[in-house]
């Protein structure tokens, strides 16, 4: 399948189960986008440019990843 695939989440850390969703979603999709949310209801432990700098490093090896 073409296309490319968009993954929102609050990534507050990013998990293995994160992975996984994001290596499964390349089997069907060209890209993945990863969307780092900001979430009102939620109290994360780390900020916003922590989690990104986070997938950034998990995900710095695969370019259909972003």
């Amino acid at each position: 399948m073409k296309g490319t695939a968009i993954y929102p989440g609050t990534f507050d850390p990013v998990t293995r189960g994160h992975i996984d969703i994001c290596e499964r979603a390349l089997k069907m999709f060209d890209h993945v986008v990863i969307g780092v949310a900001d979430s009102l209801a939620k109290e994360p432990f780390f900020d916003i440019k922590e989690r990104t700098d986070m997938l950034e490093t998990v995900f710095d090896h695969n370019d259909r990843i972003s």
